[in-house]
């Protein structure tokens, strides 16, 4: 697949697009999305994405619009397990609800360019080491089995209680004063002489920077299905920008995703084994098969592979919500996981304070 420099610069054209509409449209007047408001942008973005694979399979033909959609499907089925750990920090920093879209717009661009050096990482690795498909391959099986377990555990109460940052921002907050509050949408504050941070600005860092995790396993599923970094980023674009609003239209369903783990297992279980099965059609190994092919198992089509996928994902989800409707009849207590929801007039010299579920809390404020 051939992509003129003037392709990278229009997707780039088109991305920076989509989130200066986002700055202008949504966070420039702090406001909590409704639903309808939620649905419509979420259908825009999936149109938008829809539409870009439309043009790669004009442009380049079948086969890479293929590898693009079953890219984007596989994603955007990836990212539904970011919206749970997104709910889990959102409510640890407690967030107001009105400054939820800022923190998630803000914290998915910091992703997604963390996300482009892995994609670029992951490039250079398969153009020069065609074994790190063994590893690839590796690391998602184990994660499939990760996701399993997962699976099994009955789910925490107080999950935002346990939460704690990762060390780039427990450490940014011991070294930079934090603020013991929200003041408005200001991701920095001055007073008496002392410039302090918000818990704003390193809830934004946060989940940036907790998408690195993912990103372990996405890249290396991604890769399994296309091996043009073109199309790679192109769909972890879409997906991870559609999910600032995807978080507001389903926030109160994803306790209802019971059966997500086991879904997601069995989608990294397959495409831990096609990239493992790949490597071994394009073993130069020398201690396996004394370097030569191993091709006793044929490799599944990207037709097949897309099929799987979203097959899998629709079964997960129709049983997720059928066995979740039929718990909630026999259950008089509501099951929904929600997050801060403080939807009142924020005053910018009026400090929000954090609560006891600050992870902050233990030390980091100055």
């Amino acid at each position: 697949m051939e992509v003129h420099a003037l392709g990278w610069a229009a997707l780039a054209a088109l991305i920076l697009t989509m989130i200066i509409v986002d700055i202008v449209g949504h966070i420039r007047t702090p406001h909590e999305p409704t639903l309808k408001e939620a649905s419509w942008w979420s259908i825009a973005y999936i149109a938008m994405a829809i539409l870009f694979g439309g043009i790669v399979w004009a442009v380049w033909g079948g086969e890479y619009g293929q590898e693009y959609f079953a890219g984007y499907v596989t994603e955007k089925a990836l990212s539904i397990d970011n919206l749970f750990v997104f709910v889990m920090m959102i409510a640890a920093f407690t967030v107001p609800r009105i400054l939820q879209q800022e923190v998630l717009l803000f914290g998915i661009v910091i992703a997604l360019v963390l996300r482009l050096v892995f994609i670029l990482l992951g490039a250079a690795l398969i153009e020069n080491f065609s074994w790190v498909f063994y590893i690839f391959g590796a690391w998602l099986i184990w994660t499939a089995l990760s996701q399993v377990r997962e699976g099994t555990q009955e789910p925490s109460e107080h999950e935002a209680e346990d939460y704690k940052p990762g060390l780039f921002v427990r450490t940014l907050a011991k070294v930079i004063p934090v603020s013991d509050g929200f003041y408005g949408a200001k991701l920095l504050y001055r007073h008496a002489g002392r410039t302090t941070i918000t818990p704003l600005l390193l809830a934004i860092i946060a989940i940036g920077t907790a998408d690195v995790m993912f990103a372990v396993d996405s890249i290396p599923a991604i890769y399994s299905l296309t091996e043009e970094p073109y199309l790679v980023f192109a769909a972890n674009a879409f997906s991870l920008l559609g999910l600032r609003q995807l978080y507001f239209l389903i926030d109160g369903l994803l306790d209802r995703l019971i059966f997500l783990h086991y879904g997601l297992a069995a989608i990294l279980g397959f495409i831990g084994f096609k990239l493992v099965n790949h490597a071994l059609h394009t073993n130069e190994v020398a201690v396996i098969n004394d370097g030569h092919p191993v091709e006793l198992i044929p490799e599944p089509s990207i037709g097949v592979s897309f099929a799987f996928i979203l097959t899998v994902l629709l079964i997960t989800i129709i049983a997720s919500l059928t066995a979740s409707a039929r718990r909630d009849n026999t259950q008089s207590t509501p099951t929904a996981r929600k997050a801060n929801t403080r939807s009142t007039p924020i005053a910018e010299d009026d400090p929000i304070p954090t609560t006891s579920l600050d992870p902050l809390a233990t030390g980091a404020h100055h």
